[in-house]
């Protein structure tokens, strides 16, 4: 399947979703950029909150390809010491990394919610949306930091992964909701007609829009 664009997907993805429609314990958060169209399309045809979550691998000194873990939306830190104790990374380096990542996370997130304060995830049930997942690695940080923050439930929403990922991604959220989930795959952009990249001015509109007129629509 091609999808037209990120609107499209997502509304194909929120029909997959709408048992959880009008209900008052449901948040969206998009991954900014691209997820940030998708969960648009699902929040209003669920009647739900939006919001964007963050996160910022944090990279190995000289290596910044490698991962030894994350940060994201909220506070959360997650580290990886199976990375960390064999490259033998100090904590000195671990808490510069840490500081530089967050000065950009903390400057994304008033790029796209203003002032506004984020969404509480505590005890809710969140919908984590982005516009495909090729590896699952950055998804898999995401989990692992809204983990910390204690959701009633966690479902990972996407409109086209590879099988297998799928599969993995099937175990490690309490739901994985996917359109297309093809065995073969190269990049997410090939199932797309229009994967043109958004501007942050784009993804602050979106969330306005949601927060200012969050319309129900018939399945």
């Amino acid at each position: 399947m091609i999808f037209n664009n990120r609107a499209e997907a997502g509304q194909m993805l929120a029909n997959r979703l709408r048992d959880y429609a009008d209900r008052s314990d449901v948040i969206v958060l998009g991954i900014p950029r691209g997820g940030v169209p998708v969960a648009f399309e699902i929040a209003q045809a669920l009647n739900a909150p939006l919001d964007v979550f963050v996160a910022r691998k944090l990279g190995v000194p000289g290596e910044e390809e490698l991962a030894f873990g994350a940060i994201a939306s909220g506070g959360v830190r997650v580290l990886s010491p199976e990375v960390i104790d064999p490259l033998n990374i100090s904590d000195f380096d671990i808490e510069r990394v840490t500081a530089r990542e967050q000065k950009e996370l903390e400057r994304r997130e008033r790029l796209f919610r203003g002032s506004r304060a984020p969404l509480s995830v505590g005890g809710q049930v969140v919908i984590l949306v982005d516009d495909g997942i090729a590896t699952g690695s950055s998804i898999r940080a995401a989990i692992s930091a809204l983990r910390q923050l204690n959701p009633a439930k966690l479902i990972v929403a996407a409109p086209v992964a590879p099988l297998a990922t799928a599969r993995e991604l099937s175990a490690e959220a309490d739901d994985f909701v996917c359109v297309e989930t093809p065995r073969t795959f190269q990049a997410i952009g090939q199932f797309y007609d229009d994967f043109s990249q958004l501007a942050d001015e784009e993804v602050a509109d979106l969330l306005r829009r949601n927060w200012r007129e969050p319309v129900p629509r018939a399945f």
